[in-house]
C-alpha cells in the first residue's frame, strides 16, 4: 500500500514521462477536454497550427481558425459522444492534406470519455505523388499501345510501295536490282525487330510487370488517396465488402483498373447527387471478382457496346481521353481474365472484374 507521498511521487514521475513524450514527438498531436478546451500540445503542433502556449485552456471555438478545417469540433463532439475512434483524411484550407485520428480518452475507472486525443500526419506529399503516378502510368500505357498498333501501318505501306517499284521498268539502271534488294532487306529486318518487339516482349511484359501477391484493400486505400479532392469536393462514399483480400497481380496495374473504375463512378455521378460506391471481392470458380457498382448515370444499350473502345467516351461533357475502361479492359484480358457490366440509365452501373486465380 503507496503511501500518499508516494503516490504524489508516482504521479509526478508519470507527468514527467507524459511531458516528455509530448515534447520529443514528431507528429503534431492535442490532447482536448470533454469540454472542448485545449489541454497539452506537442511541438509539431504548435509549428504546423501556429499554436501559442498561452492558448492552453481556451476552448477550441477560441482558435479553430488555427486548424484550417471547419468541421473539427464536430468531428471532436461525435467521439466523445460515441467513444469510437475516427480516422479520416481532411484537407485544411491551406491546401494540405492530413490523416486525421481522433482517439477518446477514457476514464476506466468511470467508464467515461474525458476527452480526445487527436494526432495529424501530414499526407500531402503522397496523395501528390500518387496522383502523378496515375497519370504517369496512363500516358505510359496509352503510348504503348499506341505504338504497338499503329506502327506497323507505315511499314505496311513501305512495303507495298517496293512491290510496287519491283513491277516498274529498270530502265537501264544496272544498280536498281541491288539498291532495291537492300532496300527489301532493311524493311525486312525492320519487321523483324518490330514483330519481336510487339510479339514476344511487349507483348509478354507490357500489362503483367512485377506480378506480386497484394492485399486488395491497401490498393484501394492508394486509389481513395489518389482520388481525395475529387471525393471531398463530391462528398462520395467508398464501402467495401471484401471476402478476398490476397490475389496476385502487378500492383501498379491492378492500382489503374481500381483507379479508372472508381474515378468513372464519381465522374459519372449527376451533380445533384453524391457518388455512393461499393467495392466486393469474392471468389468464382477459377476467378477473384471485383465488383465496383456506383449510382451514377448509368448506360443504354448501344453505349455498353463501346464503352471499351479507344478513344470512346460516354458523355462528352465530362472531363476525359475515353482511355481509362479500354486500358482496363486490355490490362484485364492481357492477363487472362474479363470485364462484365449490367447498367440501366439513371440507376448506376456495376462492372464486375474477373481476374484468374
Amino acid at each position: 500500500m503507496q503511501s500518499k507521498n508516494e503516490q504524489i511521487s508516482t504521479l509526478i514521475e508519470i507527468n514527467e514521462e507524459l511531458e516528455n513524450y509530448f515534447s520529443n514527438t514528431i507528429i503534431p498531436q492535442l490532447f482536448v477536454d470533454a469540454e472542448l478546451r485545449l489541454r497539452k500540445f506537442t511541438p509539431p503542433a504548435m509549428k504546423q497550427f501556429d499554436l501559442k502556449d498561452e492558448f492552453i485552456g481556451r476552448h477550441l471555438e477560441e482558435i479553430r481558425e488555427n486548424f484550417r478545417f471547419p468541421t473539427i469540433i464536430d468531428n471532436i463532439r461525435l467521439v466523445i459522444d460515441t467513444g469510437t475512434i475516427l480516422e479520416k483524411e481532411i484537407q485544411t484550407t491551406d491546401m494540405r492534406w492530413y490523416q486525421m485520428n481522433i482517439l477518446p480518452y477514457l476514464i476506466r475507472k468511470e467508464n467515461k470519455t474525458d476527452g480526445v486525443i487527436i494526432t495529424f500526419v501530414d499526407i500531402t506529399s503522397r496523395i501528390r505523388d500518387l496522383k502523378e503516378q496515375e497519370k504517369l502510368i496512363t500516358e505510359h500505357e496509352l503510348l504503348l499501345d499506341t505504338i504497338a498498333h499503329d506502327i506497323k501501318n507505315p511499314l505496311l505501306a513501305l512495303g507495298l510501295t517496293i512491290q510496287m517499284l519491283k513491277r516498274l521498268p529498270e530502265k537501264s539502271m544496272e544498280k536498281y536490282p541491288i539498291l532495291l534488294g537492300n532496300v527489301e532487306n532493311s524493311l525486312l529486318q525492320m519487321k523483324k525487330v518490330v514483330n519481336d518487339l510487339v510479339d514476344s516482349r511487349w507483348e509478354k511484359h507490357k500489362y503483367q510487370p512485377g506480378t506480386e501477391l497484394l492485399d486488395l484493400q491497401n490498393i484501394i486505400e492508394d486509389v481513395r488517396l489518389t482520388l481525395a479532392p475529387q471525393i471531398l469536393e463530391t462528398k462520395a462514399t467508398i464501402k467495401q465488402e471484401i471476402q478476398i483480400s490476397e490475389l496476385s497481380f502487378a500492383r501498379r496495374k491492378l492500382r489503374s483498373v481500381i483507379y479508372n473504375l472508381i474515378n468513372n463512378a464519381i465522374k459519372y455521378t449527376p451533380p445533384e447527387r453524391s457518388p455512393e460506391i461499393l467495392i466486393k471481392s469474392y471468389k468464382d470458380d477459377e476467378y477473384i471478382v471485383i465488383s465496383v457498382s456506383d449510382n451514377g448515370i448509368g448506360m443504354n444499350k448501344e453505349e455498353l457496346e463501346s464503352i471499351f473502345d479507344k478513344f470512346t467516351r460516354v458523355r462528352l461533357s465530362c472531363e476525359g481521353s475515353g482511355v481509362g475502361l479500354y486500358l482496363v479492359n486490355t490490362i484485364v484480358s492481357t492477363a487472362g481474365g474479363k470485364i462484365s457490366v449490367q447498367s440501366e440509365p439513371g440507376k448506376g452501373s456495376v462492372f464486375n472484374v474477373f481476374l484468374k486465380v
